[in-house]
């Protein structure tokens, strides 16, 4: 059988990606959408830091990202604050705005969660997110 683990993610990263955004359309959340969701994700969970860093987190090309940054501190969705220990980097943080909308935001995370998890047991989800790192952890070794 001819295996197909990396198309298999990618079909689910798109297909899920459209589903993100349109639960986002259903409950009338139009601050962000899908592909912004995941930088805000990082800045929540871990707060603020500079575009390297988001870049890691979220596996977004450097290029992609600065041209998302811009247009979400347009949004005023976040801001920018140099560095105090480099000049040449920036600080990236949430605006108030942003704060207030983490509970939508976690709501229809959760939706996604049923939908992809559906059938599995707590064991199988554990099991198939080590199976992911595992993949994550190689890709990352072979990216360095």
């Amino acid at each position: 059988m001819k295996q197909q683990g990396g198309f298999l993610i990618s079909k689910i990263k798109t297909i899920g990606g459209r589903k993100f955004d349109k639960i986002l359309q259903s409950k009338n959340i139009d601050a962000f959408n899908g592909a912004q969701g995941k930088i805000l994700y990082v800045l929540w969970e871990f707060g603020s830091m500079t575009a390297t860093e988001i870049s890691r987190r979220t596996g977004l090309a450097k290029t992609t990202l600065t041209t998302m940054l811009s247009r979400m501190c347009d949004q005023q969705l976040i801001t920018f604050k140099e560095s105090s220990s480099d000049k040449r980097s920036a600080i990236i943080s949430l605006t108030p705005k942003v704060n207030e909308m983490k509970e939508q935001y976690d709501t229809v995370t959760e939706e996604m969660e049923n939908i992809y998890y559906n059938g599995f047991t707590d064991e199988e989800v554990q099991q198939f997110e080590g199976y992911l790192r595992r993949i994550l952890s190689n890709l990352e070794v072979e990216d360095e």
